[in-house]
Protein backbone atom coordinates (compact mmCIF):
# COMPACT_ATOMS: atom_id res chain seq x y z
CA UNK A 1 0.00 0.00 0.00
CA UNK A 2 1.17 3.56 -0.97
CA UNK A 3 2.25 5.81 1.92
CA UNK A 4 0.02 8.67 2.09
CA UNK A 5 1.28 12.10 0.42
CA UNK A 6 2.49 14.80 2.93
CA UNK A 7 0.12 17.75 3.00
CA UNK A 8 3.44 19.50 4.51
CA UNK A 9 6.09 18.65 1.72
CA UNK A 10 3.23 19.74 -0.99
CA UNK A 11 3.22 23.10 1.18
CA UNK A 12 6.57 23.20 0.98
CA UNK A 13 7.19 22.32 -3.00
CA UNK A 14 4.87 25.59 -3.50
CA UNK A 15 6.35 27.41 -1.47
CA UNK A 16 9.77 27.00 -3.21
CA UNK A 17 8.17 27.20 -6.28
CA UNK A 18 6.58 30.64 -5.42
CA UNK A 19 10.18 31.95 -4.13
CA UNK A 20 12.11 30.31 -7.44
CA UNK A 21 9.46 31.86 -10.01
CA UNK A 22 8.96 35.57 -8.40
CA UNK A 23 12.71 35.73 -8.77
CA UNK A 24 13.85 33.49 -11.97
CA UNK A 25 10.23 33.30 -13.53
CA UNK A 26 8.83 30.07 -15.07
CA UNK A 27 12.25 28.93 -16.24
CA UNK A 28 12.73 28.46 -12.44
CA UNK A 29 14.22 24.67 -12.60
CA UNK A 30 12.44 21.90 -10.79
CA UNK A 31 15.56 20.73 -9.19
CA UNK A 32 16.16 24.04 -7.64
CA UNK A 33 12.48 23.83 -6.55
CA UNK A 34 13.20 20.57 -4.78
CA UNK A 35 16.20 21.40 -3.11
CA UNK A 36 14.10 24.93 -2.03
CA UNK A 37 11.98 22.63 -0.57
CA UNK A 38 14.61 20.46 1.02
CA UNK A 39 13.43 16.96 -1.07
CA UNK A 40 14.39 14.55 -4.07
CA UNK A 41 13.74 16.44 -7.44
CA UNK A 42 12.13 12.97 -7.70
CA UNK A 43 9.64 13.83 -4.71
CA UNK A 44 8.32 17.17 -6.76
CA UNK A 45 7.60 14.87 -9.43
CA UNK A 46 5.10 12.44 -6.51
CA UNK A 47 3.26 15.59 -5.59
CA UNK A 48 3.19 16.97 -8.99
CA UNK A 49 3.17 15.19 -12.52
CA UNK A 50 5.01 18.15 -14.45
CA UNK A 51 6.64 21.18 -13.90
CA UNK A 52 3.22 22.61 -16.11
CA UNK A 53 0.96 21.18 -13.42
CA UNK A 54 3.41 22.29 -10.79
CA UNK A 55 3.23 25.65 -12.00
CA UNK A 56 -0.91 25.82 -12.68
CA UNK A 57 -1.27 24.25 -9.35
CA UNK A 58 0.58 27.46 -8.02
CA UNK A 59 -0.94 29.95 -10.16
CA UNK A 60 -4.48 27.93 -8.46
CA UNK A 61 -2.92 28.67 -5.06
CA UNK A 62 -2.07 32.44 -5.29
CA UNK A 63 -5.15 33.16 -6.81
CA UNK A 64 -7.22 31.69 -4.17
CA UNK A 65 -5.08 33.12 -1.67
CA UNK A 66 -5.15 36.47 -2.79
CA UNK A 67 -8.98 35.77 -3.31
CA UNK A 68 -9.46 35.58 0.36
CA UNK A 69 -8.40 38.59 1.81
CA UNK A 70 -9.74 40.99 -1.61
CA UNK A 71 -13.45 39.08 -1.16
CA UNK A 72 -14.56 38.33 1.85
CA UNK A 73 -16.95 40.92 3.26
CA UNK A 74 -16.78 42.05 0.01
CA UNK A 75 -19.68 45.28 -0.06
CA UNK A 76 -21.98 43.90 -2.91
CA UNK A 77 -24.39 45.95 -1.95
CA UNK A 78 -22.44 49.28 -2.03
CA UNK A 79 -21.78 51.94 -4.37
CA UNK A 80 -19.76 50.61 -7.31
CA UNK A 81 -16.71 52.72 -6.33
CA UNK A 82 -17.13 51.78 -2.41
CA UNK A 83 -16.79 47.78 -4.20
CA UNK A 84 -14.27 48.93 -6.61
CA UNK A 85 -12.23 50.46 -3.62
CA UNK A 86 -12.74 47.48 -1.51
CA UNK A 87 -11.39 44.99 -4.23
CA UNK A 88 -8.63 47.26 -4.33
CA UNK A 89 -7.44 47.58 -0.85
CA UNK A 90 -7.46 44.05 -0.72
CA UNK A 91 -4.96 43.57 -3.78
CA UNK A 92 -2.86 46.23 -2.10
CA UNK A 93 -2.93 44.82 1.68
CA UNK A 94 -2.36 41.72 -0.21
CA UNK A 95 0.27 42.45 -2.76
CA UNK A 96 2.19 44.65 0.54
CA UNK A 97 1.88 41.36 2.48
CA UNK A 98 2.95 38.77 0.28
CA UNK A 99 5.39 40.76 -2.50
CA UNK A 100 7.38 36.91 -3.49
CA UNK A 101 3.47 35.90 -4.03
CA UNK A 102 2.79 38.82 -5.89
CA UNK A 103 5.27 38.53 -8.50
CA UNK A 104 5.18 35.06 -8.82
CA UNK A 105 1.84 35.48 -9.70
CA UNK A 106 2.59 38.40 -12.41
CA UNK A 107 4.86 35.91 -13.39
CA UNK A 108 2.24 32.90 -13.73
CA UNK A 109 -0.37 35.73 -15.38
CA UNK A 110 1.66 36.02 -18.72
CA UNK A 111 2.83 32.50 -18.67
CA UNK A 112 1.88 30.60 -21.72
CA UNK A 113 2.17 27.34 -19.44
CA UNK A 114 -0.28 28.47 -17.45
CA UNK A 115 -3.92 26.60 -19.17
CA UNK A 116 -7.29 27.62 -19.90
CA UNK A 117 -8.81 25.25 -17.84
CA UNK A 118 -6.82 27.01 -14.32
CA UNK A 119 -7.49 30.26 -15.74
CA UNK A 120 -11.05 29.53 -15.39
CA UNK A 121 -11.07 27.62 -12.15
CA UNK A 122 -9.03 30.56 -10.79
CA UNK A 123 -11.52 33.25 -12.44
CA UNK A 124 -14.70 31.81 -10.47
CA UNK A 125 -13.04 33.24 -7.11
CA UNK A 126 -13.64 36.52 -9.22
CA UNK A 127 -16.87 36.58 -10.91
CA UNK A 128 -17.99 39.01 -8.45
CA UNK A 129 -15.63 41.43 -9.49
CA UNK A 130 -16.44 40.27 -13.32
CA UNK A 131 -19.88 41.60 -12.44
CA UNK A 132 -18.70 44.76 -11.06
CA UNK A 133 -17.18 45.57 -14.16
CA UNK A 134 -20.54 45.11 -16.51
CA UNK A 135 -22.47 47.03 -14.01
CA UNK A 136 -19.90 49.63 -14.25
CA UNK A 137 -20.45 49.68 -18.06
CA UNK A 138 -24.10 48.90 -18.17
CA UNK A 139 -24.62 52.17 -15.84
CA UNK A 140 -22.37 54.49 -17.24
CA UNK A 141 -20.25 54.52 -14.28
CA UNK A 142 -17.24 52.93 -15.88
CA UNK A 143 -15.71 54.89 -19.25
CA UNK A 144 -16.07 52.74 -21.67
CA UNK A 145 -13.25 50.75 -22.03
CA UNK A 146 -12.43 47.03 -22.30
CA UNK A 147 -12.59 45.06 -18.99
CA UNK A 148 -9.00 43.70 -20.15
CA UNK A 149 -7.80 47.71 -20.46
CA UNK A 150 -9.26 48.81 -16.94
CA UNK A 151 -7.17 45.45 -15.57
CA UNK A 152 -4.25 46.08 -16.84
CA UNK A 153 -4.30 49.79 -15.51
CA UNK A 154 -5.30 48.39 -12.07
CA UNK A 155 -2.17 46.23 -12.45
CA UNK A 156 -0.24 49.05 -13.40
CA UNK A 157 -0.95 51.66 -11.10
CA UNK A 158 -1.27 48.86 -8.14
CA UNK A 159 2.98 47.90 -9.37
CA UNK A 160 3.21 51.40 -8.93
CA UNK A 161 1.94 51.77 -5.06
CA UNK A 162 3.16 48.55 -4.40
CA UNK A 163 6.65 49.90 -5.12
CA UNK A 164 6.11 52.65 -3.06
CA UNK A 165 4.87 51.18 -0.10
CA UNK A 166 8.24 48.50 -0.42
CA UNK A 167 9.85 51.92 -0.22
CA UNK A 168 8.13 53.73 2.61
CA UNK A 169 6.44 51.22 4.46
CA UNK A 170 5.10 53.69 6.98
CA UNK A 171 3.23 55.33 4.34
CA UNK A 172 1.24 52.39 3.08
CA UNK A 173 -1.75 54.13 4.04
CA UNK A 174 -1.42 57.01 2.21
CA UNK A 175 -0.18 55.42 -0.85
CA UNK A 176 -3.36 52.92 -1.00
CA UNK A 177 -5.76 55.89 -0.40
CA UNK A 178 -4.05 58.37 -3.38
CA UNK A 179 -3.66 54.80 -5.88
CA UNK A 180 -6.83 54.30 -5.90
CA UNK A 181 -8.05 57.85 -6.26
CA UNK A 182 -5.34 57.86 -9.33
CA UNK A 183 -7.07 55.06 -10.27
CA UNK A 184 -10.72 55.61 -9.93
CA UNK A 185 -10.12 58.96 -11.38
CA UNK A 186 -8.69 57.21 -14.72
CA UNK A 187 -11.44 54.88 -15.16
CA UNK A 188 -14.67 56.93 -13.98
CA UNK A 189 -17.07 58.29 -16.62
Amino acid sequence: MARPLSEAKREAILEAACRLVAEHGTGAPTAKIAKEAKLAEGTLFTYFASKDELLNQLYLELKTDFAKLAIPSYPSDGSLRDRFEHFWNGFIDWGAKHPAKRKALRQLAVSGRISQETRDKSAVAFAEIGTMFEQGHRDGVLKDQPQSFIGAVLDAIGTMTLDLIAQEPNRHEHYRKIGFSVFWDGIAA
